[in-house]
């Protein structure tokens, strides 16, 4: 509910406070007095785009402040914690406009985009007029209300969680048929690639092995001979035969020396021992030596043969066997395609199903929820003089969606036989005004804790049908807020609370003001409302009498 609205050097307003009441609160004056200035103040609060320039001519900034009393559970709190704003009972929305066309906004004390305010006035407040396009006149807004009449939010949560999931189940398999499509054209490659990886079997580390395996071949050529030559001179036709050779002869003759080739023949003996132990050693390396070309030429053309297969591939030679993991992986996934895509075309059928489901329902459902409209729509018409009046809602087909397969539309005829068409353009601007206040009265539960505005909504109405507005107005207003600016007098008696928007000039300086009514003043107001101007004792008199309804 609004609770107050100040006004701070907007337009021809100079410091306006408001302070609204529960029920139906009425605001009358002249044409040109300034009622407009309080909706586009209003607007321009709870961030509707309305005039580009609104600052009092001579000030340097406008400043609009609504307080807002919030019920528990009322929809703005959601929207408060969606956007990290403070959540109070008490909601408090502030805005300045700058002279030089700069605004900002602020939400119980706390910045906030314009984005915000919009958000929150669709929780907040309602406004309906003749020209209202942002409301029920809306064709794009008819499903919403017939949806909001038909009140059953949880066959709409299914039918929206079965489109995300048939939406999720074809973006599976369109996903799922790219990858193979992708893999297929590169099918032939896998396979060779796969294959050529199997049959060379390289193994981590087998490059190095084999590189030093090669290293060492090469090298075994260029030393071999030296080294056999070497063998053959320590041998026993080498060395170690002469030196045995030379023991020989000195063990020939050492009796005769009296013992002084002792020592000699001991050393050679030693000399003989260590000669034998590098001729061992030497024939050990040549043995090491010994290969066969073959085995060179084997070598190099696997080890080439890994070097190459990892160049083609663009990996290292160690990395070869994890590619081929992966090749593997993927020509595996190709081969599992036709089952996946056979799951994943299941599961798209299986979502598919569920929401024509869903969707038919809700389809039925609306279509018994529209004549139960109509119906309630015609009843609300006969106190509105409209009783040949005909409202029909339309539920035909519509392309699949998150609301469903329908598209609803509002038509009407207001003569027997005449033809139907949109709510919009077929009625009268009078006509329209009672064809809307119809449907609020049909919606009016859907309205909790939303203070709705009718600007001027009786225009081209009197008498009977003026009461009959005024009526529905006061109905509508039961146990909630209803805001009507109005030149009618009939309406402005079944108000609860009653403004009147006046001007004055104060220093040749054109004012807008607000004054509340008591029940004198108010008797004299709606007088002027009957009779102009000159206000005549049978206009007070008429005044009571509709005062006292």
């Amino acid at each position: 509910m609004l609770r107050t609205l100040d006004i701070r050097d907007i337009l021809i307003i100079d410091h306006l406070e408001l302070g609204f009441q529960p029920g139906l609160n009425v605001l009358t004056g002249e044409t040109g007095a300034g009622k407009s200035i309080l909706l586009d103040s209003l607007g321009f609060v709870l961030g509707w785009r309305g005039r580009a320039e609104l600052v009092r001519s001579g000030a340097e900034q406008g400043e609009v402040t609504a307080v807002f009393d919030l019920p528990a559970g009322h929809a703005a709190f959601a929207v408060l914690e969606e956007a990290g704003l403070p959540v109070d009972d008490e909601l408090i929305l502030r805005r300045v406009n700058r002279n030089d066309g700069r605004k900002t906004a602020w939400v119980n004390d706390r910045r906030c985009s314009g984005e915000v305010l919009r958000a929150l006035s669709e929780t907040l407040v309602e406004l309906h007029g003749q020209h209202d396009d942002r409301g029920l006149l809306d064709p794009k807004g008819h499903m919403s209300v017939l949806d909001a009449f038909l009140d059953k939010p949880k066959l709409h949560a299914k039918t929206q969680s079965c489109w995300k999931d048939l939406l999720n189940a074809r973006k599976a398999l369109n996903a799922l048929e790219a990858a193979i499509a992708a893999v297929r054209e590169e099918e032939d490659f896998l396979r060779h690639a796969v294959a050529e990886l199997d049959d060379l079997n390289p193994q981590p580390g087998e490059e190095a092995v084999l590189d030093t395996q090669r290293r060492k071949m090469q090298s075994a050529e260029k030393i071999r001979d030296d080294v056999a030559r070497a063998h053959a001179m320590l041998g026993f036709e080498g060395a170690e035969g002469v030196i045995g050779e030379a023991i020989r002869w000195l063990d020939g003759v050492s009796a005769q020396a009296e013992g002084q080739l002792d020592a000699v023949v001991a050393g050679l003996s030693r000399a003989l021992d260590e000669l034998g132990e590098a001729s061992s050693g030497v024939e050990r390396c040549l043995d090491s030596l010994e290969f066969n070309t073959s085995d060179l030429e084997n070598c190099e053309e696997r080890l080439f043969a890994i070097r190459a297969l990892a160049r083609k591939h663009n990996v290292t030679p160690d990395e070869l066997g994890s590619f081929a993991i992966e090749l593997r992986a993927r020509l595996a996934a190709l081969d599992a395609g036709d089952a996946q895509l056979g799951e994943a075309r299941a599961k798209l059928s299986a979502a598919q199903a569920s929401y024509d489901d869903a969707a038919q329902h809700l389809s039925e459902e609306r279509r018994t929820a529209a004549k139960k409209l109509d119906l309630a729509v015609t009843a609300e018409l006969a106190p509105l003089k409209m009783e040949r009046a005909v409202f029909t809602t339309q539920v035909s087909d519509a392309p699949a969606g998150a609301a469903g397969c329908d598209a609803v539309a509002f038509t009407v005829a207001t003569n027997p036989g005449a033809p139907s068409g949109p709510l919009n353009k077929i009625a009268s601007g009078g006509e329209l005004s009672r064809f809307l206040l119809a449907l609020k009265v049909c919606l009016s539960n859907e309205s909790q804790g939303i203070t709705m505005i009718f600007d001027e909504i009786d225009r081209g109405v009197g008498g009977a049908t003026a009461d009959a507005v005024g009526r529905r107005l006061a109905s509508l207003a039961e146990g909630g807020q209803v805001l009507v600016v109005t030149h009618s007098p009939q309406v402005a008696a079944l108000g609860g609370h009653h403004w009147r928007v006046e001007k004055r000039v104060v220093n040749e300086a054109t004012l807008s003001t607000v004054v509340p009514l008591d029940d004198s003043e108010r008797t004299d107001e709606i007088a002027r409302m009957i009779s102009g101007d000159t206000i005549t004792d049978e206009a007070r008199a008429a005044a009571r009498s509709l005062l006292a309804g």
